[in-house]
C-alpha cells in the first residue's frame, strides 16, 4: 500500500479524529480510504446518469416509464 503525506484542516483534522474516537473507523487511514470509494461510487453513478440524460436528450424521449427509470437509479445506490 502506498504511503502518503497529506494535512488537513483544523476543522477536518477534529472530524476525523471524532470519527476514529467513536470507533466508527480504526484509524484515520482506513476513514479516508473509505471517504475515497465512496466518492469514487458516487463518481461512477453520476457518470451513469450523465450518459443516460446525454442518450434521452439526444433521442427526445425515452420508452421507459419513470418507475422503471427509478428503480435503475435505486439499483445504482444499493450495489
Amino acid at each position: 500500500m502506498a504511503r502518503q503525506s497529506i494535512s488537513f484542516t483544523k476543522p477536518n483534522d477534529e472530524w476525523l479524529k471524532t470519527q476514529v474516537d467513536k470507533k466508527e473507523y480504526s484509524s484515520k487511514s482506513e476513514l479516508i480510504n473509505d471517504l475515497i470509494r465512496q466518492a469514487r461510487k458516487q463518481q461512477v453513478e453520476i457518470n451513469w446518469i450523465r450518459a443516460k440524460l446525454k442518450k434521452n436528450e439526444n433521442s427526445g424521449f425515452t420508452n421507459e416509464s419513470k418507475n422503471e427509470i427509478l428503480a435503475q437509479s435505486k439499483s445504482l445506490l444499493n450495489d
